[in-house]
Order: C-alpha cells, then structure tokens, then sequence
C-alpha cells in the first residue's frame, strides 16, 4: 500500500508559539502541534511533512514544490498572509489537490482586517478557532476526502 503524503505549512510566526499571547494563540508550541499531526497522522496512515516559513516566497516555493510530489492534500496556516497575500492564494489555486486552511482562533471573532481570509476561497474549506485541535480536525478532513474519492 502506497503511503498518503500530507502537507502542512505553517505561516509567519507560528515558529514563536508559546511565547504568543496564550489567551489568542494557547499554549502549544510549533513543536507540540508537529508532534500531534504526526502521531495522529500515524495512526491514519499518513505520512506528515511539516514546513514553517516567515517568507511568503518560501511558502509559495513550497506550494510549487507541491505540483510534482507524492503530496496528496496540505494544510496551511497563512498566518498574516491570510488576509492579503494573493501570491499565496494563487500557488494554492495551481494546485489540484485537497487544501485546508486553518487558524488557531478564530480569525471572524477578532479584529476587523483579520476577518477576511484571501486564501479561502480556492480551498476546500477552513477550520478555524479550534487552538492546536483545529489542525487535527482538517488531518482527519484530508484523510476521510483523499480515501473517499
């Protein structure tokens, strides 16, 4: 049986979680939430490679990297991007493959310019306010959507 690669990519400053307001961001660090999609993304039978980048060209570069593997669904935390990067929203659109968007908060109960997510659109959803849970709720999304098609 051929493994299932996922993705994750974690945007500007999730490297700094846990020095980050707690009361927005939790407790876990960048480390903690690695450690999690791993082990749950074992138990699924998935394979999870994680990449975090303060640069929106590695991301992007990233995503590019993305067209021509074994990847077969990603997860991205755009972080500030989220709001205005159409470069990271049109690498995301390239792509023909299963991506979540996901959030530690929730981005529609805060500050007014974090309401609006640019990168939405062209995924297949977003799971947002969730803390660390909300990465393992979109694994468990991927892994049901890539073995049900």
């Amino acid at each position: 049986m051929r493994v299932i690669e996922i993705l994750v990519i974690h945007g500007p400053n999730l490297n700094i979680l846990g020095n980050r307001d707690k009361t927005v961001y939790g407790n876990s660090t960048l480390e903690d939430i690695d450690g999690f999609l791993h082990i749950r993304g074992q138990e699924l039978g998935l394979q999870v490679k994680t990449f975090q980048s303060n640069h929106e060209g590695d991301i992007i570069d990233r995503l590019h990297l993305a067209m021509d593997s074994d990847v077969r669904g990603i997860i991205i935390n755009p972080g500030g991007f989220t709001h205005y990067s159409i470069a990271i929203r049109d690498a995301v659109d390239a792509l023909d493959i299963p991506i979540i968007e996901v959030h530690l908060s929730n981005i529609y109960g805060r500050e007014d310019f974090r309401m609006k997510s640019v990168i939405t659109p062209v995924c297949i959803g977003q799971i947002s306010g969730f803390g660390s849970n909300s990465y393992i709720l979109a694994l468990e999304a991927l892994n049901s959507i890539i073995r049900n098609t």
